[in-house]
């Protein structure tokens, strides 16, 4: 079982952090492995949205995956549920407003399958890493109003 939770503070507000963090059109700006990510549908973000995303793993290898959202309330809480990909992990993300701005949480859990077993401890450390980084960059952004790339 792959389960780990990671954070940060931002200095802006959560109406804001949410709005940016969840835009599917942004995620390529926080989360610096991601190639695309649309939302099907009409383009309204809520409960049930599916979102196609594509990953860059290690090595350059692309991922695509389909995403559902399964919690989704504005400023407080955003849930995404992995419906197809290699890694079945799901995430989720608080927002508590402190008197500097917006405490973040994303939290993640999953159960690897098959010869991926093998690797959970590597991915548990690489992933929970990979998330403290995407808290990193999305403060940065955020903050700053420019990419960290």
């Amino acid at each position: 079982m792959i389960r780990f939770t990671v954070g940060t503070e931002i200095a802006r507000p959560p109406a804001d952090v949410f709005a940016y963090a969840t835009d599917p059109t942004k995620l390529g700006t926080w989360q610096t492995n991601t190639v695309s990510a649309v939302a099907e549908g009409n383009g309204e973000l809520g409960l049930g949205t599916r979102i196609r995303e594509v990953h860059r793993a290690p090595g350059g290898k692309e991922l695509a995956s389909l995403v559902e959202v399964s919690e989704y309330d504005p400023g407080r809480v955003f849930a995404l549920r992995m419906l197809e990909g290699q890694l079945p992990i799901h995430a989720r993300m608080t927002l508590e407003s402190t008197d500097l701005g917006t405490r973040v949480r994303f939290a993640a859990h999953g159960q690897t399958r098959g010869p991926m077993r093998l690797a959970e401890p590597l991915l548990r450390v690489t992933l929970k890493r990979q998330f403290a980084g995407y808290c990193a960059t999305l403060k940065h952004v955020l903050e700053n109003g420019t990419s960290a790339r």
